[in-house]
């Protein structure tokens, strides 16, 4: 098997992104800032046009750190609509979205998607990375057997391939918590996915806190974005209270 983890040291690993969003773009041009060559891969053909003449869609990503990224030879970041252009990643993370139905079920039908995408492609020593927010046990039940019987085949995770976790943590109009300075939690599919997976991320991020199993590190997302929203919740309520009463809630904060 190739040695991931020496291409990685010596930036010759391909980077591949899939989901060009508010997460996907920002992690894109990191990785492209640490001199490894990124492909950005998304279904949007507008999007993907945008990318390659280097014109930002996304408020935290100005155009001018985009053009750099796609201008930075050879280590440049390019976008296309075509899949087959993971044939060249050695390592895929995929950042697709997971929005809610109107049930408030969360739909996982991108995930899957993009799962199979990956395993019709999928070859022997790449990794790929889950970064999506979904329900802990999304990894192991839906990627994992997409990708161990890709193509009519039997691969084995940590043996042949490499399967990870790591939450994205982007915290949209933060200036002072980047990509790079923000604590990064991973977890692998086996001991040796967790060492390849980390091998990667340790590039571009400071701080990683490996986690047991995937599904640890798919709650710790889920409770980092329900501990966020109750204490929104709960300082607009008594920012409610403190108006009706007369008080600042300002100070009330800073007391």
């Amino acid at each position: 098997m190739i040695n991931l983890e020496d291409r990685i040291a010596s930036r010759e690993a391909v980077v591949s992104v899939v989901g060009l969003g508010y997460v996907g773009l920002p992690l894109a041009i990191v990785f492209s800032d640490a001199g490894f060559r990124v492909i950005g891969v998304d279904r949007d053909a507008e999007r993907v046009a945008s990318v390659n003449i280097g014109e930002s869609y996304i408020e935290d990503v100005p155009s001018e750190t985009l053009r750099r990224a796609v201008s930075n030879t050879p280590h440049r970041l390019s976008a296309t609509t075509d899949y087959d252009a993971l044939n060249e990643a050695d390592a895929v993370i995929i950042c697709v979205p997971t929005p809610l139905s109107k049930t408030k079920d969360p739909d996982v039908s991108h995930i899957a998607s993009a799962a199979e995408d990956v395993a019709k492609r999928l070859r022997p020593g790449m990794l790929v990375v889950l970064e999506s927010t979904s329900y802990p046990g999304t990894t192991k039940e839906l990627v994992l057997p997409r990708l161990e019987s890709s193509a009519g085949r039997s691969l084995t995770a940590g043996k042949d391939f490499f399967l990870a976790f790591s939450p994205e943590r982007i915290d949209p109009g933060r200036t002072d918590r980047t990509i790079s300075n923000t604590p990064k939690v991973i977890a692998g599919m086996t001991p040796r996915c967790l060492e390849v997976g980390k091998a990667l991320y340790s590039c571009i991020v400071e701080e990683l806190v490996p986690v047991s199993s995937p599904e640890t590190a798919e709650m710790v997302k889920l409770l980092e974005n329900t501990f966020r929203a109750t204490n929104v919740a709960l300082i607009n309520e008594v920012a409610i209270i403190c108006d009706r009463l007369g008080v600042d809630a300002w100070e009330v904060i800073e007391a």
